[in-house]
């Protein structure tokens, strides 16, 4: 069993978060653990949930000793995450991150609901928000954090400005849009291809994070540096991130209205702190539904690859 011991590491993150967060839990054990990982588990979607019910079933007989979900269990109004994470039997730490659609809510305020109603959340279903608190095992630790994006793995090829990425809208859908027509007002920068691509993502719509989306993923990027900078001690490092850290994990070009997505499959930056710390070995991360793996520097980076249709997990043998 997990010995808690809230004290290691508490000056170190009451100086970066303040007092008020919760201590770091760090949980000892004596032998290895079979970590199971999934993400995109989507259950509110009527098309996902028979999947995911069955990927859980699965993974609940897997033999694992521990289980990591890596964003978009559920949007965050109604109780669908909780209906996700109370499937689950598999024993032993059950870590939880975020991703976009934590996020989505018809009401006002996605930030607070990420900082403040769905840690309360998920630790009333008695998992580990990992995103607050690292989980530190015997010569190893895991980091979490949903990531985001800032549009630098855009498609080049696409031409499309930028303030179109920013208000979630292509030049094709702003047309047809009124209330985006105003990114047309100086449209000397737009080729006749950009404007044929008619295409929105649906974070615009869903996700209220009253910031820009550069200065959100800034926030998390100083919080995922603390928690890597108070665990330099430890051998090895996981991180599971819900975004792409990499460009070498993004799908292969498609049609132009889904490459427009790329622009919100994740941040270089991400991996660009990654690669600081030579500890980090491994990362998981889920989002685009593409699977995919490769080796950037010291780092094996793992897609996952769950999505609507298709339902993955993998195995992670970590301790002695």
């Amino acid at each position: 069993m997990p010995v808690c011991n809230r004290d290691f590491l508490y000056s170190v993150f009451s100086h970066l978060h303040g007092p008020s967060l919760p201590r770091p839990c760090v949980e000892s054990y004596t032998t290895y653990v079979r970590l199971l990982i999934t993400a995109d588990i989507h259950y509110n979607h009527p098309r996902s949930r028979k999947l995911a019910d069955a990927l859980i079933d699965e993974m609940n007989q897997a033999g694992g000793e521990g289980v990591l979900v890596v964003g978009d269990t559920g949007v965050g109004d109604g109780d669908a995450i909780e209906q996700a994470l109370v499937r689950f039997t598999v024993p032993g730490p059950r870590l939880f991150v975020a991703g976009n659609h934590e996020l989505w809510t018809n009401g006002p305020d996605s930030y607070r609901l990420y900082r403040e109603e769905l840690p309360r959340r998920v630790r009333a279903a008695g998992w580990h928000w990992l995103e607050d608190e690292p989980f530190v095992g015997e010569g190893f630790a895991i980091v979490g954090s949903v990531g985001w994006y800032d549009y630098t793995l855009a498609e080049p090829a696409l031409g499309i400005p930028e303030r179109f990425y920013a208000a979630k809208v292509s030049p094709g859908a702003a047309e047809r849009l009124s209330e985006f027509r105003s990114l047309l007002a100086d449209d000397g920068d737009l080729s006749a291809e950009a404007r044929e691509v008619v295409a929105r993502w649906n974070d615009g719509r869903f996700v209220k994070l009253h910031r820009e989306d550069q200065a959100f993923l800034e926030e998390l990027l100083d919080r995922l540096k603390g928690q890597l900078d108070a665990l330099r001690h430890v051998p090895r490092v996981i991180a599971a991130i819900h975004h792409l850290p990499f460009a070498e994990l993004l799908p292969p070009r498609h049609s132009a209205q889904w490459d427009f997505a790329k622009a919100y499959l994740g941040s270089r930056r991400i991996g660009e702190l990654l690669l600081r710390y030579p500890n980090v070995q491994q990362i998981y991360c889920g989002h685009s539904h593409f699977a995919a793996e490769a080796t950037i520097g010291h780092i094996r980076a793992i897609n996952i690859g769950s999505g609507y249709r298709v339902k993955r997990y993998e195995v992670l043998e970590l301790g002695d």
